[in-house]
């Protein structure tokens, strides 16, 4: 540890505020010790104030999604605090640090850290006696990568290997995306100078008014010019109510003819993939037929509000983006350790406890800082909710895109929240002199002394199921959200009650439960389990609602190492369940194939494929995490749903021990599901290029018929098959989609790959993900700026070349150099 010269204690009248320290976090390397790998880390803290920072009596405080060991040195140690919650504290022999000074400190953090999400986030000072006046640091910097660490996986050359695939030539597939089951294009186009008459039954009032305002925005004329048409009826040779069929005829207008309203909708959302961004004097349409339908039912995208907070205004923008890609169900997951975020009358400590995240002396008042949301408890992510009128705009928002809210609301785990909320309510209600109603809805019994630790380190997340108190909490909680869904003119059918990572020991050692089980003879705790939701699903059906959950709501551990640790839990086959299976990782890679089989519907969320907070790439410079994998765009587009036991996207051959789907296994799939946590993710410019371009490889393998290349059995045609197809897909994206992204979405910030870079001789080849992007680069080191060169052709030089790409509207993706 370096020191720089050291006021004595006492000597500083005066305290620095947080503002005035900085920080650096770096990683100095990653070493092995035995078994266990563990990273070397340091903190740099400088004293940039005009006062000495004093020997005691302050701590800075961060948040980390990676365990930072308890640590303690002479001079500063690193404390836990609650869940993710560190703190720096000072050592007995530390002295202060005056202004101007500096000091270091080392100490390591298990596993290979190379990602700024397992960094300290969100650090802020405060002083033990005036927690209200805790302040985040004034300036802060992240150093993940190690020095002399290099990815190869996403290095230029490797990028250039894997964008060399042979491009397909002749147009581009189609117009639109995702692709329709038919598109065939007429002789002609339609001219319009003035919007279309559009004719519609009052049904279709959502589509009628959204066409209105799409062809209002692009062409000026006030006098109606031909006919648009919307109508309820078959379309030939499909079922579902999403299916519809999209004419453009040069003399006859354009129609669009849906099984049900949903299938107009689908089918306004193609003819807007068909209309220019920007306004005209004229707009020409070629003469097309589209007959669609979705191969899944369920084509959704999870959305994590709890631990960062979205406005609803936020929330609707992503609605939108899913619409436009003809996903239909958006899951809202509300409530999880560190937020509540739906207010629920006569029970105000979920939203002004539960809701609330700021620094304080103890949890009286509102949660502790989590996921970088810092010292203030206004912070707009760390602290919200939604009243009855913000919930309300966001169903009603979905439900003109026909699109439906799945609403989620954790338990009996992730839940510190509502536990922490109830306690509040319960302290109040004791100091009013109301005992009685103090137990109405407490979550928690006072005489647990169960250990466990969960899986983002909390101690005291869980809902028990031996108190009649719970049941009363969760009947309240959806008889209200019912309500919510009947003011909004909608009826809610299914509801999300999580299910997931219920920390091992959990309800061992409560009072309440182990009567729960003497009184019902249940075996152990897994026993416990079935009887908690056996009772929520009962509750839940007298509101007519059925449960959904993540797969371990219908698993069971074992307690077996290996893929047998879960297994299908039979007691609720047979009950409607959904199972939102997550865990396709290793031993689990069969999992959700097993769970249909053994009679549950499942939506498949595979977090190697489908999770969209992964990064993409190895690069630190990415947001996103990297627990189950790095997932880019081709993970997703190449994931074959029912075929997911194959060796690999071009190898058909399936993995030995693996169990595949049955016939009737394949019937419970019923959908695909993209899942975007927040735990890294407070900017809506991070939910932009961690949502997109994936959304649009989820909205092909949703809603498109299965490629041709996962049906074949034989590895050669298969490979062939998938490199041409992923061949014309990527020149849709790159020639049509993204330039019409660009321009109908301007601050839409979606990821625009870097270029691929390979030296042969004396010059340097270029390419990239997307054909038609533009590619910028400079010889001096520098970033590519808008007046750069263009990569035209191989660039003849020596020199290293950094190179970027840009989108149409001037963002550029990550730049590379290749030496």
């Amino acid at each position: 540890m370096t020191l720089g010269l050291l006021l004595g204690a006492g000597q500083a009248a005066a305290r620095p505020a947080g503002g005035e320290f900085a920080l650096r976090w770096s990683v100095a390397g990653i070493e092995q010790s035995g078994s266990e790998t563990l990273s070397r880390v340091r903190f740099s803290l400088r004293n940039g104030s005009g006062e000495a920072l004093p020997a005691t009596g302050w701590a800075i405080y961060f948040t980390t999604l990676a365990t930072a060991r308890p640590q303690q040195t002479a001079q500063l140690s690193v404390e836990e605090v609650a869940g993710t919650l560190y703190r720096l504290r000072p050592g007995p022999a530390f002295a202060g640090l005056p202004a101007g000074a500096s000091i270091d400190l080392d100490f390591t953090q298990p596993g290979a850290v190379t990602r700024p999400d397992k960094a300290p986030q969100g650090p802020y000072l405060a002083y033990d006696d005036a927690p209200a006046q805790a302040q985040r640091l004034g300036a802060y910097r992240i150093d993940a990568r190690p020095p002399g660490a290099q990815a190869a996986e996403d290095g230029p050359e490797a990028l250039y290997a894997r964008n060399a695939a042979p491009a397909a030539e002749g147009p581009p597939p189609g117009r639109v995306l995702p692709t329709p089951l038919l598109e065939r294009e007429g002789r002609g186009e339609l001219v319009l100078q003035a919007p279309p008459r559009i004719e519609a039954p009052a049904a279709l009032g959502p589509e009628q008014a959204r066409l209105r305002d799409l062809f209002a925005a692009r062409l000026p004329g006030l006098r109606p010019q031909g006919r648009l048409r919307l109508a309820l009826g078959p379309v030939a040779g499909q079922t579902s109510p999403e299916a519809y069929r999209l004419r453009i005829d040069p003399a006859d207008g354009i129609a669009i003819t849906g099984v049900g309203a949903e299938g107009v909708a689908r089918g306004v959302e193609s003819l807007r993939q068909l209309l220019p961004a920007a306004p005209a004097g004229r707009l020409a349409l070629p003469a097309l037929e589209i007959v669609d339908a979705p191969r899944f039912a369920y084509r959704g995208l999870m959305l994590d509000v709890a631990r960062n907070f979205r406005s609803p205004a936020e929330v609707c923008r992503v609605v939108e983006l899913m619409a436009q890609f003809k996903l239909n169900r958006l899951h809202l997951h509300l409530t999880d350790d560190e937020g509540w975020r739906l207010a629920i009358p006569g029970l105000p400590e979920l939203t002004t406890y539960g809701a609330v995240r700021g620094h304080a002396a103890d949890e009286s008042e509102h949660l502790l800082p989590a996921h970088g949301s810092g010292p203030d408890p206004h912070d707009p992510r760390g602290s919200g909710f939604y009243d009855a009128r913000g919930f309300i705009a966001i169903l009603r928002c979905a439900a003109e895109r026909r699109i439906e809210v799945l609403p989620e609301i954790e338990m009996p785990g992730h839940a510190r929240a509502a536990v922490k909320a109830m306690e509040a309510r319960a302290r109040r209600l004791q100091a009013a002199g109301q005992p009685a109603e103090a137990e109405r809805y407490r979550l928690r019994d006072p005489g647990d002394r169960s250990r466990y630790r969960s899986a983002q380190g909390h101690d005291d997340n869980v809902i028990d199921p031996g108190l009649p108190s719970t049941y009363r909490f969760v009947q309240r909680v959806l008889g209200e959200l019912k309500h919510l869904y009947a003011r909004a003119g909608l009826t809610l059918r299914r509801v999300h009650l999580g299910g997931d990572e219920l920390g091992d020991g959990a309800w061992e050692q409560s009072p309440a439960t182990l009567a729960l089980m003497k009184r019902q003879h249940l075996a152990g705790t897994a026993d416990a389990w079935d009887a908690f939701y056996g009772r929520i699903a009962r509750d839940a059906a007298a509101l007519g609602l059925q449960l959904a959950g993540w797969e371990e709501l219908g698993a069971r551990k074992t307690g077996q190492p290996g893929r047998d640790r879960l297994v299908p839990n039979p007691r609720f086959t047979g009950r409607g369940f959904e199972l939102f299976v997550w865990n396709n990782l290793d031993g689990s890679e069969d999992l959700a194939y097993r769970l249909a089989n053994a009679g549950y519907g499942v939506v498949l969320a595979p977090a190697t494929r489908l999770y969209f907070d992964m990064a993409p790439s190895h690069d630190p410079r990415e947001p996103g995490v990297d627990w189950a994998a790095y997932a880019d765009l081709h993970d997703v587009w190449s994931f074959a749903p029912l075929d997911a036991t194959r060796s690999s996207a071009t190898d058909p051959r399936p993995r030995a021990g693996l169990d595949a789907l049955s016939s009737d296994g394949r019937r419970r799939v019923l959908g695909l599901e993209g899942t975007l946590f927040s735990e890294a993710m407070r900017e809506p410019a991070q939910t932009d290029h961690l949502l997109m371009p994936r959304l649009l490889g989820l909205a092909e393998r949703a809603w498109a018929a299965d490629p041709a290349w996962a049906r074949v059995r034989d590895p050669a045609e298969a490979r062939r098959l998938h490199d041409a197809d992923w061949s014309r897909w990527r020149r849709l994206l790159g020639e049509r989609l993204l330039p019409w992204l660009d321009a109908t979405w301007p601050d839409l910030a979606y990821r625009m790959p870097p270029p691929g870079l390979r030296r042969e001789g004396g010059r340097v080849l270029v390419n990239h993900l997307f054909p038609g992007t533009t590619v910028r680069y400079t010889l001096d080191g520098s970033a590519p700026r808008a007046d750069s060169p263009v990569v035209d052709g191989a660039i003849v030089t020596d020199r290293p070349v950094t190179a970027a790409a840009f989108t149409h509207n001037g963002r550029t993706s990550l730049a590379l150099t290749l030496p």
